[in-house]
């Protein structure tokens, strides 16, 4: 199981999972330092993540998320095209 990872949103407006592995434990999200554009992180239960629906990330910020089952359950979508997060599993 990997601890850490970056997931980057290759197209903007088009949200991506964290990854597809299980974890059940805190996951902290953040938005890589050298983004330009703002990263909207979460998971409206429908799927999906967007501008109007996600947590706004500028580059350097982060936020926890308590507990995570799989890192499918949290998506991220970038205002800018390339750009992305790094996680961090807090705990195992």
């Amino acid at each position: 199981m990997s601890l850490s990872g970056q997931t980057t949103v290759t197209t903007a407006g088009t949200e991506v999972a964290l990854g597809s592995q299980p974890v059940n434990a805190a996951v902290m999200v953040k938005a890589l330092p050298v983004n330009t554009g703002v990263m909207y992180v979460g998971n409206t239960g429908a799927g999906v993540v967007s501008a109007s629906t996600g947590m706004p990330l500028s580059a350097g910020e982060v936020v926890i998320f308590d507990l995570v089952s799989n890192l499918a359950n949290i998506l991220v979508d970038a205002a800018v095209s390339g750009e992305g997060v790094a996680w961090l599993i807090l705990e195992a």
